[in-house]
């Protein structure tokens, strides 16, 4: 067996270089990228579309669900996701005069993505697309295309084009508001700090490898996170793991959550985290295995956890939150010993209609 051979065996090779690229990912879309988004951002501002809706699905629909609460916290528009098959599969043609279609996908080669934008188009909408291609027929049929500058990605687990697509569509957002994306300029150096740290994250692993199933929660802006943490647990791990945001798991799933019930609380540094207080306070009640990701404090007052650097705007903060949540579901994966760029029965592009 070659050297070339014996290293690409390895399982998990190419999904642990693919999360390290990710501090250099993210100083590409500052230093590279940023202009052209702030560009196309004041272009579609111009024409003052009067709301948006995202499109999108997997790991980009988390991205486009953090794109959903920037655009209603930070520009004061309603914003919403689309059901896709109303246009697919049931011919359903809205009036999309004067709103803009943000689709968001990291290869843009999924068909139903790309008729669905399509048929928007010919509604009237503003469409942008953002995506990883920018030569993907989803690029091709939008009026406005952001390219994400993430690199190929081959290890079917996203990881580098998730935290790219969050970085890319925070600049997007600023630039529709006349801001300069000032909190995200730090974020690379902070990125690598976090990912250093993954010997914490290793440790963390050993509560999960056997594991039954996972409860995954948080709120605001950190919502999209417990949503793509899950994802990626299931997807490399095949534990079942359930998203809540902190209020929906108030309204009946608590019911579930016993003393033996492993539960991952993602703690925003702000209006989120103090959004999350009063779950936090009934899942301690009820003897969970609490492991929060966030902040110091409330780790220091859950069973185990990783704390993020203080200080970031509660806005950014999902681009770092997702980090250490990567890892785990790459370290509880190698520990059950599977492997996490090959997980079974799925596809890098998958193609629904």
């Amino acid at each position: 067996m070659s050297d070339q051979q014996t290293v690409s065996s390895v399982p998990g090779r190419i999904m642990a270089a693919e999360m390290a690229e990710q501090p250099a990912v993210l100083q590409r879309i500052l230093d590279e990228g940023a202009p052209k988004i702030r560009e196309i951002a004041a272009e579609i501002a111009a024409r003052n579309p009067r709301f948006v809706l995202l499109t999108a699905r997997g790991t980009s629909d988390n991205a486009a669900l953090y794109a959903k609460y920037l655009i209603e916290v930070l520009l004061g528009k309603p914003a919403g996701l689309t059901s896709m098959s109303t246009t697919t599969a049931y011919g359903a043609r809205p009036d999309l005069t004067d709103c803009l279609v943000i689709t968001v996908s990291q290869s843009g080669g999924s068909p139903d993505l790309v008729a669905s934008t399509k048929a928007a188009r010919e509604a009237g909408a503003i469409t942008l697309a953002v995506t990883n291609n920018a030569g993907s027929p989803l690029a091709e049929v939008s009026e406005f295309h952001i390219d994400v500058l993430a690199g190929p990605e081959k290890a079917l687990p996203a990881t580098k084009t998730y935290t790219a697509e969050l970085l890319a569509l925070y600049l997007f957002v600023e630039g529709l508001r006349g801001g300069d994306g000032s909190a995200a300029k730090d974020l690379p150096e902070l990125a690598a700090a976090v990912l250093a740290r993954q010997p914490e994250v290793k440790a963390l692993a050993e509560r999960y490898r056997f594991a039954q199933r996972l409860v995954i929660t948080s709120r605001g802006f950190g919502y999209p996170t417990a949503r793509e943490a899950a994802l990626k647990l299931m997807e490399t791990t095949y534990i079942p793991a359930s998203p809540f945001s902190g209020a929906d798991l108030l309204h009946g799933p608590l019911a579930m959550v016993d003393n033996v019930s492993p539960v991952i609380a993602i703690v925003p540094d702000g209006k989120g985290g103090e959004a999350l207080q009063p779950v936090l306070d009934r899942l301690r009640g009820r003897g969970a295995d609490l492991v929060v990701v966030g902040q110091q404090s409330q780790v220091e007052a859950a069973s185990a956890g990783f704390a993020l650097p203080a200080g970031v705007p509660e806005e950014v903060q999902p681009i770092l939150e997702i980090l250490p949540l990567q890892q785990l579901a790459y370290e509880v994966t190698i520990a059950r010993g599977q492997d996490p760029d090959a997980p079974r029965a799925l596809a890098k592009v998958t193609e629904t209609h």
